[in-house]
This record gives structure tokens, C-alpha cells and sequence, in this order.
């Protein structure tokens, strides 16, 4: 058992999300960096299906009610057991009554906290996902709430630490052309893969929204709704992209005009607002 004495700006519990049910309207949510809550997964040697805490912008605090074999990954948030320094991208023992914290990570947005055995709380849909968009799931962590501890675990890990690059605060995505690239200006997809585009504070696990050059459209009628997938670039009557992210809408009626590469999709990410991103065309 965990207990949760903080949660910071945002934590929530993730997995590998609730597949299969786009057509009932349910988007896959789940981590959003999923190559973060994979290796703290690994590190501890549990299941890939088990779920972690993806904890936004550091100050998760968490007591083990008993001991526990637990990792820290994602964005670099200083560690501390007990209020001494304790190692990042490595399996770390959490004595019984013992309280880890994790501090603002300096680069990076999203850390992910991985228990051995796995976060057990209820499924929905087949996932213990928080959805942040529709609100399935478990409700973001507060205070005093109290996560079981789950039995998806397989051999012990033996594994010291992992040599993991942190996430860069100016990432180049590789893009795929979208579906609608012709409802904008021939100069539009010139502009994306060329520019620099900032991060906005108005951006979040439902997707990232992005100041730069205006992107012109080439059509003012009205497209029907279609279906999105996590990575899609879609302008909206603005001219201002929106990369979507893991809780993203399962339709959007605006052009969709570049779809970032599955590979590029941890590194979107963890950008947070302020950091700057180019995208550059997928070979």
C-alpha cells in the first residue's frame, strides 16, 4: 500500500490505456510517455500491463506502507528517501513507513513512478487509466488516498541502473504528411517543418498548443468530424497547430495537417510550456 501524502500540480494513475473502444468514443489515454512508464515497469521486473503514477511537474509525495521495490524515470525530478538523496532510472527499496518525494524536474514534464507488483486500483474498460478528457478512470491523486499494491510483477530485476538520455526542452519531432494537408496553403507544410513553435501555457495530457507562425488554411468550409490518433497536428481557424497527446478526442472537425511519428511521441511528451519544438519531415 501507498499512501499519498502530496500529489503536486498533477498526478495520475496510467497504464498502457483501454485499446479497442474508439468507436464507443473512448480514446486509448494511458501514459503519455510510454517508453518513461515502460522501463520503470522494467526496472522493478513487473508485467507491461501494470500501472504506474505518471506525476506532472515533480511534488509527489507518497509514504510505503510496507516495504517496497519501486523506480523513477521520465523527466529527471530529484529523488529523496527519508529526506536523503536517492537514484533516479534505478530500482530503489522504500522501507516500511519510509516517505519518497520527488522534486520539479529541471528539464522534461512528466515523471512516472513505478511500484513492483503494479498500482491496483479498479479497472475500466480494461484499463486503470485516468482519462483526464472523459473522466474515466481513477480521479487524479489527493491527499490521503490510500493505492494498493498489485501482484504484477515477474523476476526479480537485475538491473543496477539505466543509462537513459534525458528529455530535451528542444526536441525535433519527425512528421508524416495528414489527411488534410490540402485544406491548408501550399505554404503551410514549408512553415511547420521549418519553424520553431513554442509551447503554450494552455497545453495538457489532452494536447500541446502551439505559437508560431500562422499556418493559412486554403479552405473556409466546414470539414466533418474525423477520427484522430495520438501525434495528429490539427489547425484549427486560428492558424495555431494542436498536437495531441494521450487523452486526446477520438474526432476533430478541424484539418489535420501532420501526424507525428509513433517513435517521436514520448519526447512530445514531456514538453512543457515554454520549451520550443521543430518538426522536420519523417524519412
Amino acid at each position: 500500500m501507498l499512501t499519498v501524502l502530496a500529489s503536486g500540480p498533477l498526478a495520475t494513475v496510467q497504464d498502457r490505456g483501454r485499446r479497442g473502444w474508439a468507436g464507443i468514443g473512448v480514446t486509448t489515454s494511458g501514459a503519455a510517455d510510454q517508453a518513461s512508464a515502460g522501463l520503470a515497469n522494467r526496472l522493478v521486473g513487473n508485467d507491461a500491463r501494470a500501472a504506474v503514477l505518471e506525476v506532472t511537474a515533480g511534488g509527489l509525495r507518497v509514504r510505503a506502507e510496507r516495504t517496497l521495490l519501486v523506480a523513477v524515470t521520465g523527466a529527471p525530478a530529484a529523488v529523496s528517501l527519508g529526506g536523503r538523496p536517492a537514484p533516479f532510472d534505478a530500482p530503489l527499496t522504500v522501507g516500511a513507513g519510509q516517505v519518497l518525494e520527488l522534486g520539479t524536474p529541471p528539464v522534461g514534464l512528466r515523471s512516472y513512478l513505478a511500484v513492483r507488483g503494479g498500482v491496483d486500483v479498479p479497472p475500466v474498460l480494461g484499463s486503470r487509466s485516468t482519462d483526464t478528457l472523459s473522466g474515466l478512470g481513477p480521479a487524479p491523486l489527493r491527499a490521503g488516498d490510500r493505492l494498493p499494491v498489485g501482484t504484477l510483477a515477474g523476476d526479480e530485476p537485475s538491473v543496477d541502473v539505466a543509462a537513459v538520455r534525458p528529455p530535451s526542452g528542444r526536441p525535433v519531432l519527425s512528421v508524416l504528411p495528414g489527411p488534410r494537408r490540402d485544406w491548408l496553403q501550399p505554404a503551410a507544410w514549408d512553415v511547420l517543418v521549418s519553424r520553431d513553435w513554442a509551447v503554450t501555457a494552455d497545453s495538457n495530457r489532452v494536447g500541446l498548443r502551439l505559437s508560431g507562425p500562422r499556418l493559412a488554411r486554403s479552405r473556409d468550409d466546414e470539414l466533418p468530424s474525423e477520427g484522430l490518433v495520438p501525434g495528429a497536428v490539427q489547425v484549427p481557424p486560428d492558424g495555431s497547430p494542436v498536437l495531441f497527446l494521450a487523452d486526446h478526442p477520438v474526432t476533430g472537425g478541424y484539418p489535420v495537417l501532420a501526424v507525428v511519428t509513433s517513435a517521436d511521441l514520448p519526447a512530445a511528451a514531456q514538453l512543457r510550456p515554454g520549451d520550443t519544438v521543430r518538426f522536420r519531415v519523417a524519412r
